[in-house]
């Protein structure tokens, strides 16, 4: 930037030097057709002999600065202004007797010892034919220039000046701007030697340099979240897998030739297999929980999806199965997900009751909440582990089913209703037993008018 601005501040002083020569060049010739033009003027008003016509004209026209005059008869110069010039140019014999030889207006240019280049005009005064006499107009043109080369060098230093003082004031203000970038780009290569993710930029301010830290900010969160993520897959598959693995290993390794000792055997490696297969979902389905996409925003009837919820259930035990109540709504929510959710809720429920035992499915609006709920008659939930339960494999005491779980299926009913922006929890069912309550905010469907197509 400070080349650009150099080279256009050149640009400027140059076109100024330019611009004041070219005046310069204009205004001493109208200046001096200027003096030409007045002599004819006073020539004509007067009524004198030619060298009385001069003499009297030099008396009443005094020159400018850096000007002359002197009147030339015989081929000498006879009379000049009483104003003291720069430099007595009279006595340059060359110059006065190529002025006495014009014989018509004329103008040029001539250089001196004395003054440098001086530009001239004379005026030849005619009676009866023959040349009488010459008034001649000089201007100093060196001297002339010479306030122009002034002007320029005080621009031209002028706008060093400002260059510099811009330069620093650029190289200032450039480092504080780019000092986040900075910071960016150290924080980044911090990350990239020690793997620490925790490290974040302190952002002040709102324009897009402060926008780029928060950018930063954020793209650290979602890496440290997925390698999180990461890490805890890999940790709950290889702390979840090893004992069906060891089971399955010891088995095999034990198997012997009896035909029923080698049923028995596969049938117990096949249901760790499938044991294996379900944790294995169930732990993808918890690590695509903290991805985009999770869940796929639609229109939900939650009347229609707490009867079908009900209706599924059944198959699952010999329970009293009933629905609490419905709510006769439309809402924007994954259908599919909610209906995971709570078929999660039914079979922990069915795990910690006993045939006879109630369940309950319900659905409601309340406010600006949708809510829906799984209760059951069963031992309920201790308090001390209400919040512990949706945690990854934690299980719940008090079970009376024999299908022994990985602990995972409240993990994945809290991720699901944190997708929709909500929360999962349990609290104690009126008349015993436990009521999990999944809240997520409601957004309703406007309705569709029936004339649409």
């Amino acid at each position: 930037m400070i080349v650009v601005v150099g080279l256009a501040l050149s640009v400027s002083v140059f076109a100024t030097w330019t611009i004041l020569l070219a005046t310069l060049d204009d205004r001493v010739s109208a200046e001096l057709a200027n003096e030409m033009e007045k002599l004819r003027r006073y020539a004509k008003s007067a009524d004198a002999s030619p060298e009385a016509l001069l003499k009297e004209y030099l008396a009443v026209n005094a020159p400018d600065r850096h000007e002359t005059f002197f009147v030339i008869v015989d081929g000498k110069v006879r009379w000049r202004t009483y104003a003291e010039p720069p430099a007595v140019l009279d006595t340059d014999r060359a110059l006065v007797a190529r002025l006495a030889a014009a014989t018509e207006p004329e103008g040029g240019d001539w250089p001196t010892s004395a003054a440098g280049e001086v530009r001239w005009a004379v005026m030849p005064v005619v009676a009866d034919g023959e040349v009488e006499g010459a008034f001649v107009a000089i201007v100093f043109y060196d001297l002339e220039r010479r306030e122009v080369v002034e002007v320029v060098r005080v621009l031209g230093l002028t706008a060093l000046a400002a260059l510099v003082l811009a330069g620093a004031a650029g190289w200032f203000v450039a480092g504080r701007v780019l000092a986040p970038v900075r910071l960016v780009r150290q924080t980044a290569e911090r990350i990239g030697g020690s793997g620490d993710l925790s490290r974040r930029l302190t952002v002040h301010g709102d324009d897009d340099v402060s926008a780029l830290a928060a950018t930063f900010n954020h793209m650290l969160d979602r890496l440290e979240r997925a390698f999180a993520v990461q890490r805890d897959f890999l940790d709950d598959a290889g702390h979840e897998l090893r004992t069906p693995i060891t089971v399955v290993r010891g088995h095999l390794e034990l198997m012997g030739d009896d035909p029923e000792d080698r049923a028995a055997t596969l049938a117990l490696v096949t249901d760790e297999l499938g044991r294996m297969n379900r944790i294995v979902d169930d732990l993808l389905v918890l690590a695509r929980s903290e991805q985009p996409g999770f869940v796929t925003p639609g229109e939900v009837e939650l009347a229609d999806l707490t009867v079908e919820v009900v209706t599924k259930a059944r198959a699952l035990g010999e329970r009293r199965w009933r629905v609490d109540e419905v709510a006769e709504e439309q809402v924007t929510a994954d259908r599919q997900r909610l209906t995971q959710a709570l078929m999660q809720l039914v079979a922990n429920a069915v795990r910690h009751t006993v045939p006879g035992d109630l369940i309950a499915v319900g659905s409601a609006v309340r406010g600006d909440r949708v809510e829906l709920w799984v209760r059951d008659t069963g031992p309920g939930v201790p308090e001390q582990d209400r919040e512990r339960i949706f945690d990854r494999f934690v299980r719940g005491a008090n079970r009376t089913g024999s299908h022994d779980g990985a602990g995972l299926g409240l993990a994945i009913v809290r991720s699901i209703a944190e997708a929709h922006r909500g929360t999962a929890r349990v609290r104690a069912a009126d008349g015993g037993g436990a009521l999990f309550l999944i809240s997520f905010p409601y957004e309703e469907i406007p309705p569709t008018s029936p004339y649409e197509t």
